[in-house]
């Protein structure tokens, strides 16, 4: 198959889980297609209802930035080296199945995808029990069910969350695309083509410069330099990056912030996106609003320090607990202009605390 040119340079504007939170492994098994699509294409159902995994809620809400909308309720991206499509089918109750594009190995890539969407944790027991002590969490829930935390590789994490220092959704969709044709070229799926992730080694033969022309800012810094940090880590930096999901959530912290252009919020995304560490609390401007408006009134209407910070985080794990990212993780979409035309006025964050004041 002939690689097409990498996209365009041109990107400046012209602890291990609790045992009740454990479902079992999803069944998989040929989804019921109307004839037409069928011939197209072949989809294998998974035992994940919507509740377990809203696509629309998981992808383009923040969390990874490879992934494109290529049909109805369709999403297309890349695990490992396996090119798939997900898609909710209306005559299953909204189920997800996927569509196998390209892959070396098709058992493989069943394991690989489940693994990527976290699928031994189930929602629907975290739900409950975040409901049982938050009611506005629990009328959230309703509306914005199955938006499920990924667990990405994490160099791929890493890289792309980088990208996002400052920066907004479109543009970092645009570095990360950039970054991503570094690698093998997978295939097209609509409009779009897909690589799969370049390896550490091909993301070393990239130049500042080159990252700086193709618009990246002082982020190709960043990038270059962290390269460099993970290739001399003894015994390798993709080891080095893995070796974290065994760490404490502390000190995978501290390590993420030796690299070059991690800081505090980064490294705790890589952690809750990457590397298992679902008590892991990303502190942006939204999560603090949440934070201060429900969590800690006291710190509301201060400025936004590290140690500010710091304390939100840990009160979302006071409230939460073990898995209080998640929790976060809502709470965070629910805050997202295009999620919040989804949830009626009175649970938009300033409106519901004025009712709880009256």
């Amino acid at each position: 198959m002939k690689k097409p040119q990498r996209p365009s340079p041109a990107i400046r504007p012209p602890p291990t889980p609790q045992k009740h939170s454990i479902c079992r492994k999803p069944a998989l098994r040929k989804a019921f297609i109307p004839k037409n699509v069928a011939e197209v294409l072949n989809w294998t159902t998974l035992n994940l209802p919507r509740s377990e995994l809203s696509l629309s809620l998981t992808f383009p809400t923040g969390q990874t930035f490879r992934w494109r909308k290529t049909g109805e309720q369709q999403y297309t991206g890349v695990v490992r080296s396996h090119l798939i499509s997900l898609k909710h089918l209306e005559q299953e109750d909204g189920r997800v199945a996927y569509c196998l594009h390209s892959s070396r190995n098709a058992d493989e890539a069943e394991r690989d995808l489940l693994d990527f969407l976290n699928s031994g944790i189930c929602m629907s027991n975290l739900w409950t029990e975040f409901s049982a002590s938050d009611e506005r969490f629990a009328e959230l829930a309703w509306h914005l069910g199955g938006a499920r935390v990924l667990r990405q590789d994490p160099l791929e994490c890493l890289m792309q969350f980088l990208c996002s220092s400052n920066n907004g959704i479109v543009r970092i969709t645009r570095m990360v695309e950039y970054l991503s044709g570094l690698g093998n070229y997978l295939g097209n799926v609509g409009n779009f083509s897909f690589y799969e992730f370049p390896t550490l080694e091909l993301l070393s033969q990239v130049s500042e410069k080159e990252l700086r022309d193709a618009g990246f800012g002082y982020r190709a810094n960043y990038i270059v330099s962290t390269v460099k940090g993970l290739q001399s880590k003894s015994g390798g930096g993709v080891e080095w990056l893995a070796s974290l999901r065994k760490s404490q959530l502390k000190d995978a912290i501290d390590a993420l912030l030796t690299l070059k252009g991690v800081g505090p919020k980064v490294a705790a995304c890589v952690a809750l996106f990457s590397l298992d560490h679902h008590d892991a609390i990303p502190v942006d401007t939204h999560v603090w609003k949440v934070g201060t408006t429900f969590l800690l009134p006291e710190v509301a209407g201060t400025n936004q320090t590290l140690k500010q910070s710091s304390r939100v985080a840990e009160a979302f794990v006071s409230k939460y607990g073990n898995y209080a990212g998640w929790a976060q993780n809502l709470l965070f979409i629910a805050e997202l202009p295009a999620q919040k035309l989804l949830l009626p006025a009175n649970l938009h964050t300033a409106k519901y605390k004025k009712g709880l004041l009256e």
